[in-house]
């Protein structure tokens, strides 16, 4: 299977060319194979003219390819100039000459006008300004090109706009720089062109100026605006349920970049969360669970303020969260079926008080019967599954525990249409029998199918809720492209 097929890719000295794709586009291997991780099959790089193979990274760099990472992979316990130094430091008679490195760090952190104190340790430093730090790092080797990979993700509005400073100063001393974001606000605040890749192909390359965002995330999903149909909502239960009192009532959530967040949560209720990759999804329901603490707001369930501190006090509220990622956060792959059903209900019970092995096995048939777990074998391991049944065997730990809100991130991605429905009814099924659901998908239609509201996302904040009587894809498609502020010249 081709992760790559046919994309090309032209920077320009002194532009920002932000490039764009949903999760598995092919972003990441793209920037790979620039910087020598990977080597293509097919294809050819051209550097200033020169047709070149990227060998290692080692050689990308010499060949002025620079590339700042989302997570930041510099040594905290060192001081900023060992950091920007790093490999690259002048002896004298035999010992790292520190005064040199002093200075030539503070150069290059002049060129950038960032006055920060070469000898500092780096530890001492906000995230924002590592994040400089790996930059200065990343020109002090006369970088042509400046790859730049999600360097706002972890940054506020404040720091954001830092950063754009010193990316404006880089572009304007001549350099190329490949901007990696999901925020729609952010490359049209900052790029001069953007690139689109889909399932690993160039869906086009535009001027900024000269589109539309609803143009550029039709190109992002896959959908032609013009052809998108009102899709089928016959599954959601026609009965009003706005007089009815929240389970769960969230109100000013906040963590580091995420948020406000006000959300209600009733019984009987499925609320939808749409939005692009990197919008701020996961991290309510992370916080809704208490697997992440909510720097700010309050949270009340069932009538009672609480302090969602961890997951296992958000099992003991009856909530219980179904991650995105089934492989490394939800299924422990080598146990069996029965070992996986059980597993949040055992540590409920405590290790000291083990679930006799036959209620584990009366428990796990009666889950695969319900949920029609294929192959119908508790011993079978969990890694051996499909996507699907995998999904289903999660899915039954959670509904074991009896929860009143069931939180699902992702739970249809990566499986077969059959299943997906199977998945879709019971979902459907749980809320009809009053149990409440927020379920969050990258899939538009699934949340326009399922939801009877829907909250959107955009740029880490709540920008919108919607009761869903008739609404479409192309409405929460409108909604999430819509520009959170004006920007001269681009066309919403």
């Amino acid at each position: 299977m081709r992760v790559l097929d046919g994309v090309s890719l032209r920077l320009f000295p002194g532009e920002v060319h932000a490039l764009l794709g949903e999760n598995g586009a092919g972003k990441s291997t793209l920037i790979k194979v620039l910087t020598g991780v990977y080597h293509p099959i097919a294809g050819e790089i051209v550097v200033a003219g020169e047709a070149t193979t990227m060998r290692t990274p080692a050689h990308a760099q010499a060949m002025g390819i620079s590339t700042v990472h989302q997570e930041i992979n510099l040594a905290t316990n060192l001081s900023v100039a060992e950091n920007v130094m790093l490999g690259r430091e002048r002896r004298r008679f035999g010992a790292i000459d520190r005064g040199d490195m002093r200075r030539r760090t503070g150069e290059v952190l002049a060129q950038l006008h960032l006055d920060i104190d070469p000898g500092s340790p780096l530890a001492s430093h906000s995230l924002a300004v590592q994040q400089l730090v790996s930059i200065a790092r990343a020109v002090q080797v006369d970088a042509r090109v400046l790859v730049l990979d999600e360097p706002t993700s972890s940054l506020d509005a404040r720091e954001v706009d830092e950063l754009f400073e010193v990316i404006d100063r880089i572009r304007a001393s001549g350099v190329a720089v490949l901007f990696v974001s999901h925020f729609l606000d952010q490359v049209y605040r900052i790029s001069d062109r953007i690139t689109v890749l889909r399932n690993g192909r160039l869906v086009g390359e535009h001027l900024t100026a000269q589109l539309p965002r609803l143009q550029l995330v039709s190109e992002m999903l896959g959908r032609s605006l013009d052809v998108l149909d009102e899709l089928d909502v016959s599954a959601r239960s026609s009965t009003s349920l706005d007089d009815a009192p929240p389970f769960l009532a969230a109100a000013g959530l906040t963590r580091g970049g995420v948020g406000p967040i006000d959300l209600e949560l009733r019984s009987g209720e499925i609320v939808g969360v749409a939005g692009l990759l990197g919008a701020g999804r996961t991290e309510v329901a992370r916080m809704l669970y208490g697997a992440d603490r909510a720097h700010h707001g309050t949270v009340v369930v069932d009538g009672h303020e609480m302090r969602l501190r961890s997951p296992h006090v958000a099992l003991r509220a009856h909530i219980a969260f179904s991650s995105e990622n089934r492989r490394s956060e939800g299924l422990i792959g080598d146990l069996s079926v029965r070992a996986n059903i059980v597993l949040a209900m055992q540590s409920e019970r405590g290790w000291a008080r083990a679930i006799p092995r036959r209620q584990q096995a009366e428990i796990a048939d009666r889950y695969i019967k319900a949920l029609d777990i294929r192959p119908a074998n508790p011993e079978a391991i969990v890694r051996n599954l499909s996507g699907g049944n995998q999904q289903k065997v999660l899915l039954a730990r959670w509904l074991l525990t009896a929860p009143k809100l069931l939180i699902l991130d992702e739970p249809t991605r990566g499986i077969d249409v059959g299943a997906k429905a199977e998945i879709q009814r019971l979902i459907t099924s749980l809320a009809e029998d009053g149990m409440s659901v927020l379920f969050i998908s990258a899939e538009l239609e699934e949340v326009v199918r399922l939801s009877h509201r829907i909250v959107v996302m955009r740029d880490r904040r709540k920008v919108a809720e919607i009761v869903n009587h008739d609404t479409s894809v192309n409405d929460l498609i409108a909604i999430i492209a819509e520009s959170a502020d004006a920007v001269d010249g681009v066309p919403a």
